[in-house]
């Protein structure tokens, strides 16, 4: 049974082309992002649910588990004192997002707040801490909700720790 509250997934959402769009709206955020110091780039506006305060968006720097290159992901985040939290949703589509590949394979990670770099260690969160993050993470962004509807994957919270 569907719930009237979740819109149907886009038919496009898991296409090759949907993911090249992906790749290349990241890789200008963070250029942006970073151009700019985060005064460009640091909020994401966009989301079918999202009425409140405009989520942050931070870097995350993770090294390339086949190339051995850093590589950088503009995610939404939340933030506990000096833990990041992080989700692997890649907007709902079916597969994890390349970032969250990377940091299996090297959990060494940074993450870029604005002016502020943190040096991190990236674990995936045990249930309980799903249950007690999943309702923190709906409530600073509702479309949380959409993507575990659609993704037919259990969606990786990651926590980075110091």
């Amino acid at each position: 049974m569907s719930n009237p509250d979740i819109p149907e997934k886009p038919k496009s959402l898991d296409s090759p082309v949907t993911g090249t769009i992906i790749k290349w709206m990241s890789r200008a955020n963070t250029w942006a992002f970073k151009a700019t110091g985060g005064r460009v780039g640091a909020k994401w506006r966009l989301g079918t649910k999202h009425f409140g305060d405009v989520p942050e968006v931070g870097i995350l720097t993770t090294i390339g588990r086949k190339s051995g290159q850093q590589r950088e992901s503009p995610l939404l985040f939340l933030r506990e004192g000096d833990r990041v939290v992080l989700v692997a949703s890649q907007g709902g589509r079916s597969t994890n997002p390349m970032w969250y590949l990377n940091l299996k394979a090297n959990p060494q990670v940074t993450f870029r707040v604005r002016g502020e770099v943190l040096s991190l260690r990236a674990r995936d969160a045990d249930e309980s801490e799903r249950a007690a993050y999943w309702p923190k993470l709906d409530a600073m962004y509702p479309d949380f909700v959409n993507y575990r509807a659609w993704a037919g994957r259990e969606i990786p919270i990651v926590i980075c720790d110091p």
